[in-house]
């Protein structure tokens, strides 16, 4: 029997028992080599061989179907052809499997009759309640279980780093390497096609696993990115998560897709996707291990300035171009600390970072200058270098730095050149879990994963919401208009439309008038003042430049008037039917100190919709500047994009310009993402150009591409990542006339936090958390804290007190394995309770989940816990006592 608090996924990691479907007499068959690692790696529960054609198989009973065992089976291992597979998918259902790993291949990797069979055996296992891994998988190892179900050869050691790779050949590869460098795992996952349990699900199971210290995946596809973000952004909260993947090229991407069948993203977007899940991406297989031993001390900087310490110029010099490719800043080093190494170093060393010793440097002065230099309050980690010259101890200095490193909480790599004379020493770093590497490019790169860490994981603590509070949209009156071009049954929006749309979410746009006459456009043009532009105005062109349709810096009445003949001219003289229907008129948006911008949003194959900021005018193509992220944004996030792209420099002050209104820039990208989030009718949108200059940020021209989605309103199911529910913040007036305020934790409700748990009554605690603490462990604070509004909702109720909000009390589900039920829990503080805290914070929280379309709430509560369970029947929840368990009963409301 099972703990009931195990995670659902256990039984594939950890059985209690397995049967093998396929083994036979043939050794070489991936049935028969899975049975003999089982047996080999010493796996401890039930093993059962299942072919009709056997009685027994190396020295095992061997049974003819899941019946004939008359036994309890956790776990199915599948590795029969795939035709077979549906049938054996029931007898598992009838025989009460609920865990099944299918490595045959055979499915969507062999055409279109492939994939028929594929959803057979998925209907197949939705019928019965069955969890699957594959098909066309490697397999799972779980070494601290002695089991390895798969068909990979050689002994797997026990570590602390799990791995989860879409390609079983690669995973045998990785393991074959770890081998050879004593690399051990806590559990290891090949998916192959993971057309049931995919990556967000393993990662909840890795997150919860205490051996599992850090988290390596190898990445070919996304099938569901929602899942995903979910689950990277819940593991990489707690856990260092180190993403390697393939398809960054389009050859590759072809390999890939063919491979998986999963979708393969743009790989800017797959990028911009892993810095808001706050893990660290590895450009080959070498970083997934290179990453994970930088990462894996749990030491994390507080800033990105690296600082060097060497007793060679050139091994630093070429530290400090790899630091300037990778964006990694060398930090100034305080006028104090000059002093203070200038007073322990010979007169010739450097004066600067790096800090160069000199080659004689011994073991005292490379301690004194690791202890300044890492002193200094600009430096937030350092990189100690080392050649063997002849006056060199390395082994001492590696001992030295090790005495050090357990003092200091900043990070220190090392780097020790050469290979005779420091082996040992290298080999001593390694073993104190100090991260040593051979050479300066290397030891920098290393030291990027620490700096790239830092600044994902402040990205992820955003929680933008999906509308800003300042100056609500009108996003009806923007649905009406795309709703019309629709009906119309049209995708391209006009120009006007999309100016629209623009003003909807009051981003400033040049204004424009649709003119059908020549002295149409002439009123127009003098009402809104010369100089003006004039473009051809249809519901069947996109790009009105490419058939000459523009023209600019238009400054007469005469002028408007033969521009306009000239315009309506391309519709008669084009071989084509343009349809042109009459011009559009707008002011000459000019600014001597004016930058030309592109803002836009894109529609990814694998995440939906993505925010787009780069150089903008006619050669926008050429120039491919441009940075992505994934809405919702907030104006941090907005300056990230903007600071990632070449344009970026050019928005500072030079020459004779002045800088521009970065905030009105960032303006515009907040309301381009409250767009992606609310219209996800909107596939493709253009801002092109956006003339930003000293004061103001405005759209020129805009092009946007609609069709229809149907989704439930601020479901959000559309985006990768769910914004901040702002829209559930109300107000509740609680006994003794006190308002109150509920609304969605955020990550910055730590504080907050922290201390309602901590000031919690012993007595509440235990009714809350089963336990009484007296610190709230930082792991669990940020869980508490650091939550995936799509799987999981917190509810605080706040008031005011003294001028500052005070967090009385707090009510929380968690979607559970089926997706259609959550378990709740609540907590008021003592001296608040009775007063309604409670009642109105299970009200929110109930409404909240039955429009999620959650059907079942639970929760578990101490028998002797009378004031909740009458707040429950209150509610209407039902009350169920648990077989064996006194202590505990069980309360469930159907929503």
């Amino acid at each position: 029997m099972r703990n009931a608090l195990e995670h659902y996924l256990s039984p594939l990691f950890s059985p209690n028992s397995v049967a093998v479907f396929g083994a036979s007499e043939r050794s070489q068959s991936v049935a028969s080599l899975v049975l003999n690692n089982i047996i080999e790696n010493g796996f401890k529960g039930d093993i059962y061989p299942i072919n009709p054609k056997y009685s027994e198989l190396y020295q095992r009973p061997c049974f003819a179907n899941l019946e004939a065992v008359n036994a309890e089976i956790e776990l199915a291992i599948i590795a029969t052809p795939a035709r077979t597979i549906p049938a054996i998918m029931d007898q598992c259902g009838e025989n009460g499997v609920k865990h099944v790993v299918i490595l045959s291949a055979g499915f969507r990797d062999a055409g279109e009759q492939g994939l028929i069979l594929e959803q057979r055996v998925i209907d197949k296992a939705h019928h019965h309640g069955i969890r699957f891994i594959g098909p066309n998988c490697l397999g799972v190892i779980s070494p601290y279980h002695h089991f390895n179900a798969t068909f990979a050869s050689g002994h797997i050691r026990s570590g602390n780093m799990a791995l989860i790779s879409q390609s079983g050949a690669l995973c045998t590869a990785i393991l074959d390497w770890a081998e050879n460098q004593d690399i051990g795992f806590s559990a290891v996952v090949s998916m192959g096609i993971s057309v049931d349990v995919d990556f967000g699900e393993l990662l909840d199971y890795l997150v919860a696993d205490p051996k599992t210290h850090s988290i390596l995946m190898y990445v070919e596809g996304i099938r569901n990115a929602r899942a995903f973000m979910s689950g990277l952004r819940a593991a990489a909260r707690v856990k260092p998560v180190i993403v390697v993947k393939a398809g960054r090229h389009q050859a590759s991407v072809n390999a890939t897709a063919s491979h998986t069948g999963a979708l393969v993203c743009a790989d800017d977007v797959f990028d911009a996707a892993l810095r808001r899940a706050g893990v660290v991406r590895g450009m080959h297989i070498g970083d997934l291990f290179a990453a994970a031993t930088v990462l894996a001390r749990g030491v994390k900087l507080k800033g990105d300035k690296l600082a060097l310490i060497t007793n060679g110029g050139g091994p630093a010099a070429m530290a400090c171009d790899k630091a300037s490719d990778l964006d990694i800043p060398m930090s100034r080093l305080d006028d104090s600390t000059i002093e203070a190494l200038s007073s322990v170093l010979p007169p010739m060393w450097s004066h600067n970072n790096p800090v160069d010793i000199l080659g004689d440097a011994d073991v005292e002065r490379y301690d004194k200058a690791i202890r300044l230099v890492l002193d200094d309050k600009n430096t937030n980690g350092a990189i100690v270098l080392l050649t063997p010259q002849a006056m060199t101890e390395p082994t001492k200095v590696a001992e030295r730095v090790i005495a050090i490193s357990k003092t200091i909480a900043k990070p220190i790599l090392t780097c020790w050149m050469g290979e005779r004379q420091v082996h040992q020493a290298r080999q001593l770093l390694s073993d104190s879990g100090i991260p040593s590497f051979r050479l300066p490019e290397t030891a920098v790169q290393g030291f990027s994963y620490l700096t790239n860490f830092y600044r994902n994981q402040k990205l992820l603590l955003q929680t933008p919401t999906s509308v800003s509070d300042h100056k609500k949209p009108d996003i009806a009156g923007a649905k009406l208009i795309i709703n019309n071009v629709l009906a119309e049954k049209r995708k391209v929006l006009t120009e006007a439309e999309s100016k629209a749309i623009l003003s909807a979410f009051h981003i400033p746009v040049a204004p424009a008038v649709i003119a059908r006459s020549a002295i149409d456009a002439i009123v127009a043009a003098e009402n809104m003042g010369f100089p003006i532009v004039m473009k051809i105005h249809s519901r069947h062109i996109s790009h009105k430049s490419d058939i000459g349709g523009v023209r600019l810096n238009i400054s007469s009445a005469a002028g408007v008037q033969r521009a306009y003949i000239e315009l309506m001219d391309i519709g008669s003289e084009s071989e084509e039917d343009l349809k042109i229907e009459g011009v559009v008129v707008e002011p000459m948006v000019r600014s001597s100190n004016g930058r030309e911008l592109l803002v836009g949003i894109s529609t990814d194959a694998a995440f939906g919709p993505v925010v787009t900021f780069g150089s903008g005018g006619s050669a926008v193509a050429l120039l491919a500047d441009k940075s992505v992220s994934l809405p919702p944004l907030n104006r941090l996030l907005a300056n990230d994009m903007i600071a990632r792209t070449r344009v970026a420099r050019l928005l500072n002050a030079y020459r004779d310009k002045p800088a521009v209104n970065l905030r009105a820039i960032e303006d515009v990208l907040i309301r381009v993402s409250e767009i992606a989030c609310e219209l996800p009718e909107v596939m493709e949108l253009d801002i092109n150009p956006l003339i930003a200059d000293n004061s103001r940020a405005i759209a020129v021209d805009a092009r946007i591409i609609v069709n229809h989605h149907y989704v439930t309103e601020r479901s959000y199911s559309h985006t990768a990542i769910h914004p901040y529910p702002g829209h559930l913040k109300t107000s509740v007036l609680l006994a003794g006339g006190i308002n109150c305020s509920i609304r969605p934790i955020r990550p910055e409700d730590a504080e907050l936090e922290r201390e309602f748990v901590e000031n919690l009554s012993d007595s509440a605690k235990r009714y809350r958390f089963m336990n009484i603490f007296r610190k709230l462990p930082p792991e669990m604070l940020a869980k508490f804290t650091q939550i995936d509004y799509d799987r999981e909702m917190a509810l605080i109720a706040i008031v005011i007190a003294s001028g500052e909000e005070k967090e009385i009390g707090v009510s929380r589900y968690t979607l559970t394995a089926d997706g259609k039920s959550c378990e709740f829990a609540i907590a008021v503080a003592d001296n608040w309770q009775g007063k309604g805290v409670a009642h109105s914070l299970m009200d929110k929280l109930i409404e909240y989940a039955r429009y999620r379309g959650i059907r079942l709430m639970i929760g578990e509560v101490l028998s002797d816990n009378q004031q909740m369970l009458k707040l429950a029947r209150k509610l209407g929840f039902k009350v169920k006592h648990i077989v064996d368990d006194q202590s505990t009963v069980r309360i469930e409301k159907i929503l």
